[in-house]
């Protein structure tokens, strides 16, 4: 890694500040280089092991993050791309607000990095559940292959939220948002 890595991407992010989302899709720079920088598992950040504290930073970075199509997280801008280390996802659900009722409703999320997210059919919510513990991780997708983790407060509230519905001869535990039913989990008969 080059001295000024860490110095030369936040010039480069310095441009895009308070512009929303920039143009990441367009951008292929071919200098790559991987940089001391992870996100554990409660999706906190850490540069060289300590921990980055400044929440707009934070979101700085994660307006530049990308998944690419080797499941390795970078730090995108125009002039080059800095892998990261992950853990599970980049982001976690800290909030959920439901709107309407019944089949009309909508769930909202919010991520610890401000974005909302609504559980429609482009951002869907998937369940992966330990083998061992059997313990549910809740997950939906933000944007561009990045997740979003369900902290546990929120999914309680997820569950709360949930109804019966029988398909296909089968009960399920899950929600409506935006027109779909999100199944959550399969109820013993």
């Amino acid at each position: 890694m080059q001295p000024d890595a860490p110095y030369s991407l936040l010039k480069e992010l310095g441009k895009y500040k308070d512009k929303g989302l920039p143009p990441l899709h367009l951008w292929h720079p071919e200098e790559s280089r991987a940089i001391d920088m992870r996100i554990d598992r409660s999706s906190k950040w850490f540069h060289e092991g300590s921990p980055i504290n400044r929440p707009t930073m934070v979101r700085l970075f994660s307006t530049v993050l990308r998944r690419e199509d080797d499941d390795h997280y970078y730090l995108v801008t125009p002039v080059e791309k800095c892998r990261i280390e992950v853990e599970d996802v980049p982001f976690q659900a800290i909030l959920m607000n439901v709107h309407g009722e019944g089949e009309a409703q909508t769930i909202c999320f919010t991520t610890n990095v401000a974005d909302e997210v609504m559980l429609d059919s482009d951002h869907p919510l998937r369940i992966e559940t330990d083998s061992e513990t059997e313990e549910p991780s809740p997950y939906i997708l933000v944007r561009d292959r990045l997740e979003a983790r369900l902290n546990r407060s929120v999914f309680y509230q997820l569950v709360d939220a949930a109804i019966q519905r029988e398909i296909k001869g089968e009960t399920w535990l899950g929600v409506w948002s935006s027109g779909i039913f999100f199944k959550l989990m399969l109820l013993e008969p």
